[in-house]
């Protein structure tokens, strides 16, 4: 009885949960070449806080959709400065489709990721700024006008002004109009600005 018992103990011990072992072991499936494992490790790895910098590297080289879809699931759901500053990284990508899974994710974050988004609007790279503001147009922060004023008021490139203009004409209020009209002499030449910038001043009139 007494071999027996000690069997079943040792036994015991090989099955208790391990959970370096266990990460280990996720970490390896990763790499797999089965997609359906690295979209397991990837779902499951989330459970662990500190493998946000391995999920970050696995998802700017995984080319399987399906497995970069929950690699960015658990990006979100970790939702730390490291997976947070990995999505930015991920904005600047030459991969379209990346980019646009990017930005449908940090629509779904809430107003928690709004600092990213509002830095974002100083990046140099104008279309992160163009990334930011469309991100934004999901966002219920009651700064966001303000924001999007900051924008139209200093921000340098046509292109990023037309963007917030869109927004502003959905969301604008009285505040915005003196700014859209120093917008509209800013880029008097600019027959787009010109448009929009009128569009909104005409609805926020009727408001």
């Amino acid at each position: 009885m007494g071999l027996v018992k000690q069997k079943t103990t040792q036994l015991a011990e090989r099955e208790k949960p391990n959970p370096e072992r266990d990460r280990d072991a996720l970490r390896a499936a990763l790499e797999d070449s089965d997609a359906s494992r690295r979209r397991h490790a990837a779902r499951e790895i989330a459970h662990y806080p500190d493998s946000t910098t391995l999920l970050v590297s696995c998802l700017q080289r995984e080319e399987d959709g399906a497995a970069r879809e929950v690699i960015l699931g658990s990006l979100v759901r970790l939702n730390d400065p490291i997976a947070l500053s990995g999505l930015v990284d991920c904005l600047r990508s030459e991969d379209a489709a990346l980019r646009n899974e990017v930005i449908e994710k940090f629509t779904q974050m809430g107003q928690e990721v709004d600092p990213t988004l509002q830095s974002l609007l100083a990046d140099p790279d104008p279309d992160l700024r163009i990334f930011a503001v469309n991100i934004l147009a999901s966002s219920q922060n009651p700064d966001l006008e303000n924001w999007l004023i900051k924008v139209i008021e200093q921000d340098p490139h046509i292109n990023v002004c037309a963007t917030a203009v869109d927004l502003l004409c959905e969301i604008g209020t009285e505040a915005a109009i003196d700014p859209l009209f120093r917008l509209k002499a800013r880029f008097a030449a600019e027959a787009y600005i010109q448009f929009a910038a009128d569009l909104a001043l005409k609805r926020l009139r009727e408001i």
